[in-house]
């Protein structure tokens, strides 16, 4: 496939200020991409921009994934700012961790509307402009699309409905020349794992991170974000080796859980969530 050049490309990042979104940053900028970045916080924003060189070369919005009316006036004031929009990665997101018993409605439905809405708002939002462009749309999911763990119902239902939405919108854009790509990196370490890195998911569900469940190196997955948007990729894991569960999720589902997640841990995961969590659970 030949090489999609990012020299002077526009590309939108949504949660731009979270630690994925800053070293994609970074690494787009050190090709000559021009970033129109996306938050809650225009202060982080205005810091940001300060750092990848100022307003010709980067600019920010405040834009919330979960109002269509915020993205629109993004990615409308974007476009208008550079002249168009490139490339859109929808990289905003959030993971806690709770069971199918006792998680709260509000809980559920934030992660489904920030991790899966969102990506949805996010492109439907950027379509009339990448297609002017005849770009890119770049989803951000996880392994977790295809690996189901216990104690995150709505985060593996959120990345896994991405990859399928976006599997759905590649075919409905193709004749208008863009591109749809998922992206599913396992665990590295971002300010959103070090948040749960010490609940039950990871202490007992994942085995605290070791064996299949390691970290893998931030760089390893920026370096991963950029070749996939320069080769405009459909559906890529890091590590590349995970893509066998990607490819065949429905073989290795089996295989994977009997392997990550002992029955035991799983079920003492389960009964201290129960125990420690103020929710009702009828």
């Amino acid at each position: 496939m030949k090489r999609y050049e990012l020299n002077d490309r526009v590309i939108v990042i949504t949660g731009a200020t979270g630690g994925l979104g800053l070293a994609a940053a970074q690494a787009l900028r050190a090709k000559g991409a021009k970033l129109a970045l996306f938050d809650l916080d225009q202060n982080a924003l205005d810091r940001m921009v300060a750092e990848l060189g100022g307003s010709e070369v980067a600019a920010g919005w405040v834009a919330n994934v979960r109002s269509m009316e915020s993205l629109k006036a993004a990615m409308d004031a974007a476009a208008a700012h550079f002249g168009g929009i490139d490339v859109v990665i929808a990289g905003a997101g959030i993971g806690i961790h709770g069971s199918l018993e006792t998680m709260e409605p509000r809980d559920f439905d934030r992660v489904i509307d920030i991790n899966l809405n969102g990506v949805w708002r996010t492109f439907h939002a950027a379509i009339p402009h990448v297609k002017a462009r005849r770009g890119y749309l770049l989803a951000i999911s996880s392994m977790a699309a295809f690996i189901h763990s216990p104690l995150n119902i709505h985060y593996t239902a959120s990345k896994a409905g991405v990859w399928a939405m976006c599997n759905s919108a590649r075919l409905e854009l193709k004749s208008d020349g863009v591109g749809v790509g998922t992206f599913h990196p396992t665990f590295f370490k971002t300010p959103m794992m070090d948040a749960i890195v010490d609940g039950l998911c990871s202490t007992l569900v994942w085995n605290n991170h070791q064996g299949i469940w390691q970290f893998v190196a931030l760089e390893e997955v920026i370096s991963a974000l950029v070749d996939t948007i320069e080769y405009r990729r459909e559906t890529v894991t890091v590590p590349s080796r995970n893509s066998l569960v990607a490819n065949a999720p429905g073989l290795a589902r089996k295989l994977i859980e009997r392997i990550g997640f002992d029955d035991e841990s799983v079920a003492q995961a389960m009964k201290l969530n129960n125990e420690n969590s103020t929710h009702p659970t009828n």
